[in-house]
């Protein structure tokens, strides 16, 4: 556990499930990932948020990806992977998530989106995302990804947000 993050409350330790998108396109022949960052600590993060009622796991991912970043894409309909990480919830309050992230290839990024003027948002290379965002297997996602690009953009896709 982050020492700068506090512990899950006593019987908050179940871990929630969330759903994020891992934005990416090719540019110049290198794979690049979008990262945002977060209201509350202002470091990088990617789109991520709770499962919607009546939204497929890889729906709701793209509307993540479009509500905070204003990214339109190709979403994958299969999770890429997984990360877990503690939601800060209140100064002494977290809750353990467990994130099933889904790979969309960005078409468009909109100017004008719902958390635009709360959120700055950036191109990375893969390699350089891994070292740029606090979870340890997002970290990993990323360098696995920079790695191979083919293992994220050779899987199923369909079109979605």
């Amino acid at each position: 556990m982050n020492a700068s993050h506090p512990a899950p409350a006593q019987g908050e330790n179940v871990i929630a499930a969330q759903v994020a998108a891992l934005c990416w396109r090719m540019h110049d022949a290198i794979l690049e990932v979008l990262l945002i960052t977060s209201r509350e600590t202002g470091r990088w993060v990617i789109p991520k948020g709770w499962p919607i009622a009546g939204l497929t796991a890889a729906e709701a991912a793209a509307r993540e990806a479009w509500e905070e970043a204003g990214a339109r894409g190709t979403m994958k309909e299969h999770p890429l992977g997984e990360y877990i990480y503690d939601k800060v919830l209140g100064p002494s309050k977290a809750k353990r998530c467990n994130v099933a992230v889904f790979g969309m290839q960005v078409d468009t990024l909109d100017r004008r989106f719902p958390e635009a003027n709360q959120r700055q948002r950036s191109w990375f290379p893969a390699g350089e995302a891994a070292g740029l965002v606090a979870e340890p297997d997002l970290q990993s996602l990323f360098r696995f990804i920079a790695e191979d690009p083919d293992r994220l953009i050779g899987a199923r896709s369909a079109p979605l947000a």
